[in-house]
């Protein structure tokens, strides 16, 4: 499945939905800092394949999942790796972090630093300071305030129950209700209209990425603010780990984006504008079917009216060949009758004249 990662080691796991083998994972990420020597030579230049294998090497008997380069100037090199746990990156760390690498071609000894990443995730700070400066919220109203989580890249295939090309609301709404009660959830992907929506901000609409199917995004509203706290923190620094429920228990990573709403999505203003706005393309929706029907309908007629045509036709010619025919035998007949009559007529004639030759020959 794209997207996902294959996991060997789930002992970091914690359980999220295990009905559904569903758990959080954190995410293990360094960064390191190499220092670069000075280019005195022109046309001489580092190889990145080097010093990433150097790199490799250090951590050994350790090992990474991945290894990029995330920025590279002429003072520095900055790369990002991943290991399968926490505990592995921080032993990778104690092998890197203050050591140093020499590469080939350059006398000079080049300094290493490692640390662990910082993994992009809202905090308190955050969302308080965004709600507490925002001019067109109403913290007393839902939605308008800081209760609505948004998570996107969710694997639609892990949140699936018979459908499995579509995510099921009451498996969505079960594994997040871990954090506390939910006021309201919306999964963009499950409306047929939301495609055709149209995004103004400023009614509190907004436009939505729809790919393949392969992932989804959804809002998730709690009821009490301490659930909205628990799920954010809950999910800060972790990615999502599916554990198959089959004899190779095979489990599978991936990452996904958690932030907080800041667009009213779920605010009753916002939801009824999309009920609204549903309705009237439910209501197209319906004048198109019926004008697809009546379509439909005429075009039946049209091939009726047509297929009955062709059969008066059809009758008429044939009426017309049958007529025709009739008429051929008729002056047919008529034709043998005639050469009858003369036959007749010549053989009465002959006869009489027969007899009339035998009295001759008689007298």
């Amino acid at each position: 499945m794209a997207g996902t990662t294959l996991c060997t080691d789930t002992s970091e796991a914690v359980e999220l939905f295990k009905a559904q083998g569903l758990y959080l994972k954190p995410i293990a990420k360094l960064t390191v800092c190499v220092q670069l020597p000075k280019l005195k030579e022109m046309g001489k230049s580092i190889s990145n394949w080097e010093v990433m294998e150097k790199i490799k090497r250090m951590a050994k008997p350790h090992s990474f999942v991945s290894l990029k380069i995330i920025k590279s100037t002429m003072e520095f090199m900055r790369l990002e790796g991943e290991a399968e746990t926490k505990t592995e990156i921080k032993a990778i760390i104690q092998c890197l972090d203050g050591r140093t690498i020499k590469l080939s071609g350059f006398p000079e000894v080049l300094k290493v630093k490692a640390a662990e990443a910082k993994v992009s995730h809202p905090s308190q700070h955050d969302w308080d300071s965004f709600f507490r400066d925002a001019k067109n919220m109403n913290e007393m109203k839902p939605g308008e305030r800081p209760d609505t989580i948004h998570v996107k890249d969710l694997p639609t295939k892990w949140f699936s129950h018979r459908q499995k090309d579509r995510p099921s609301e009451q498996v969505v709404k079960r594994v997040f209700e871990n954090f506390g009660e939910v006021r309201c959830l919306d999964i963009p992907m499950l409306d047929p209209y939301r495609k055709e929506m149209t995004a103004v901000k400023s009614n509190g609409l907004q436009t939505f990425s729809f790919n393949t199917g392969i992932t989804f995004e959804l809002y998730v509203q709690y009821k009490e603010y301490i659930s909205f706290v628990k799920a954010m923190d809950s999910l800060r620094g972790m990615k999502l780990l599916y554990i198959a429920d089959d004899e190779e228990e095979k489990a599978y990573t991936s990452c996904i984006k958690v932030d907080f709403d800041k667009t009213k999505h779920l605010s009753d203003r916002s939801i009824k504008k999309r009920r609204m706005e549903r309705e009237k393309l439910e209501q197209l929706e319906r004048e198109r079917e019926e004008k697809v029907r009546k379509e439909r309908e005429e075009e039946e007629k049209r091939i009726e009216e047509e297929k009955r045509k062709k059969e008066e036709e059809e009758k008429e010619k044939e009426r017309k060949r049958v007529e025709k025919l009739e008429k051929r035998e008729k002056r047919r007949r008529e034709r043998e009758e005639k050469r009858r009559l003369k036959a007749q007529e010549r053989k009465r004639l002959e006869e009489e004249r027969q007899y009339q030759a035998k009295i001759q020959m008689e007298e």
